[in-house]
Parts: structure tokens; C-alpha cells; sequence
């Protein structure tokens, strides 16, 4: 057994909900530059230029990469070897994202009901995954998700008989709806199978994965790397101004279903789909 005090999880939670905010992953920089060299449009590729400069002020200067700071989404896993002492899980990890939205300088975007909608002013409550395994390790995903992708997202129940063909005019469905609001170039994270709340946990989980970075199953890489294709024919293009960059890559995980269904969600992240991580 082994014992982790909750001010471990606070401190490292803080420090994410930070990175996160205002340091651009690597792969989504290099891919945009990958994108700019291809991209046909010169307004699309004047975009991706900016949006380069942007994450490189954001970087340079300590401030937040986008003014919608986003809900903090936190993945964590644990291995059932672990003993988290001094408190509650829960609790370590909310206080996390309170400091790092208060020290961090970063917008609190959460309200504490979705009716009377007054401001917790820290941004918390979370949403937190928790995922129990082996071992005695500790991971940590802090995941900041914005509202104007967020709310492009679109849950399909079809018909098993709707194959992976009903799956992909699913997701070219949702992207096109989607159009400029999730602030292209997007990630798009595709959820199959579970049931109707699994599939939008894989969706979500699926932006974690790193840009390029294919499923391992060839008939879900194949799908992956022919929607990607087809998105980027769409010509919605960076910032939804035109051209051939509209996604940065297509992420799918899958998972065993019930003989009756075939849920798929589509969870779109921006073009600073931001995610960090460390181990405990």
C-alpha cells in the first residue's frame, strides 16, 4: 500500500489547470505548422499564422492561450494499491482548480446552477473521472474544456444495421453542424459503443490522445484517417473563414456495446484542445 497525501494531488492539479491554460501541446503546434505548409487558402493560412502567434504570446507572456479558460475536466487514475490520505479525493482536486483558476489569472467560467446561474467564482465544481486499476501508481489528466465546442457536441443512437458507414455520416453530420463555432482547425474525439453516457466518456477521453497518434485496431485507424479527409474537404477551413485545414485529426476509441445498439458520440475540441498530465 501505498500512502499519497491529498496537498500532492491540490499542488499538482494547480500546476495543470496553469500548463494547461497557457502552454499549446507540442503536437497541435507542429501540427498547425504542418497545416499551414498545405494549407491552399491564403485567409486560411493567414489564420493559422495568427493562431501560431497567438500561442506564442500566451507562452512568452504567462497568459491564457484563450479567453474561455474552459470547465476543468480531470481524469484520474488509480491504482487500487493506493491510500489517498488528509482528506477526500474529490476534494484535493477541486481545490486544485481553485487555486490554479485564482493564481493562474484565468477565467471563472462556472456557474453553480444550470438555472439560476450565479458564479462559484473559482470554477469548480470539476468534472472528475475516476478510473481504479492495478498497482499503486497515480495519474493525473487535467483536461480545460471551452463552451463554444463543447456545445457542438452531438450523441447519435443508431441501429446496429447502420454499420460504420452510419457511423461516419454521423460524424461528418456533427462536424458539418458544428461548422465555425468550435473554432477550427478541430479535433474531433468520436466515441463508439458502450451505452448512451460510455460513448461521450470515450468521446471526451479521446482528445487526450496525441495529434497523429492512430487507434491501434486497423478498421478504426481506417475510419479515423477517412474522416479526417473528409472533414478537410468541407472547406470550412482555420477560424471558419475558408480552405482545407478544418481538423488537426479525427480520434476515435470503441468499446463492446449491447446487441441492439451502436451509440456514437462526437466530442469537438478547438484548435488549442488543451490537455496535460503527470504521474504521482
Amino acid at each position: 500500500m501505498r500512502d499519497i497525501d491529498i496537498s500532492k494531488i491540490t499542488e499538482a492539479v494547480k500546476n495543470m489547470c496553469i500548463k494547461a491554460n497557457i502552454d499549446l501541446n507540442d503536437d497541435i503546434y507542429k501540427a498547425m505548422e504542418k497545416a499551414r505548409e498545405n494549407e491552399r487558402s491564403p485567409i486560411g493560412c493567414e489564420m493559422l499564422s495568427q493562431l501560431l502567434k497567438n500561442a506564442d504570446i500566451a507562452k512568452t507572456d504567462r497568459v491564457a492561450i484563450c479567453q474561455d479558460t474552459g470547465m476543468a475536466v480531470v481524469f484520474v487514475t488509480i491504482g487500487q494499491e493506493v491510500h489517498i490520505t488528509g482528506g477526500l479525493l474529490k476534494d484535493a482536486v477541486n481545490e486544485g482548480v481553485r487555486q490554479g483558476y485564482n493564481e493562474g489569472y484565468l477565467r471563472k467560467s462556472v456557474v453553480k446552477d444550470p438555472f439560476i446561474r450565479v458564479n462559484s467564482n473559482d470554477n469548480t465544481p470539476a468534472i472528475i473521472y475516476i478510473d481504479l486499476v492495478e498497482g499503486d501508481g497515480l495519474k493525473i489528466d487535467v483536461a480545460p474544456k471551452g463552451a463554444g465546442s463543447e456545445n457542438m457536441s452531438k450523441i447519435f443512437m443508431l441501429k446496429p444495421a447502420d454499420g460504420i458507414e452510419g457511423a461516419k455520416k454521423a460524424v461528418l453530420e456533427a462536424v458539418e453542424a458544428a461548422g465555425p463555432n468550435p473554432c477550427p482547425p478541430m479535433i474531433v474525439g468520436v466515441g463508439c459503443g458502450g451505452n448512451f453516457e460510455m460513448s461521450a466518456y470515450l468521446a471526451k477521453r479521446a482528445l487526450l490522445r496525441p495529434v497523429g497518434l492512430h487507434s491501434d485496431k486497423p478498421h478504426i485507424r481506417e475510419m479515423e484517417e477517412e474522416l479526417l479527409e473528409k472533414i478537410n474537404r468541407t472547406g470550412i477551413g482555420p477560424q471558419g473563414l475558408g480552405g482545407n485545414t478544418t481538423a488537426l485529426a479525427v480520434n476515435i476509441e470503441s468499446m463492446a456495446t449491447h446487441i441492439a445498439c451502436m451509440p456514437v458520440a462526437v466530442n469537438i475540441g478547438c484548435h488549442v484542445t488543451r490537455h496535460t498530465s503527470c504521474e504521482l
